[in-house]
């Protein structure tokens, strides 16, 4: 889609490329500029940091492809058996103490 810039008018995101980009009102984004080529970035939150980098994870993706296999296959489990198995792995990993301010 191609917008003619006026002078004295602020570059407006027409609202369709906004619905397909899933941006959302309150959304903050960096700009970055290089040459005459803008890239127009969101601003993510510390936990969608921390979930972009869990599903970058070599042993995250891994699970998350056998997950789709099996689904997939047909094989599934009732809910309550997931949620056992993943109550019992995040009581077997250790806790990242935070820094006390003060």
């Amino acid at each position: 889609m191609a917008v003619t810039l006026k002078p004295k008018t602020e570059i407006t995101v027409p609202r369709s490329i906004r619905r397909k980009a899933g941006i959302k009102p309150g959304d903050q984004f960096e700009f970055k500029v290089s040459g005459r080529v803008i890239n127009i970035v969101p601003k993510l939150s510390p936990e969608e940091l921390e979930d972009a980098r869990e599903v970058q994870d070599p042993k995250v993706r891994a699970h998350i492809r056998k997950s789709n296999d099996d689904y997939l296959a047909g094989r599934s489990r009732p809910a309550t058996e997931f949620l056992a198995e993943l109550r019992a792995e995040a009581h077997r990993k250790p806790r990242k103490k935070r820094a006390r301010s003060g």
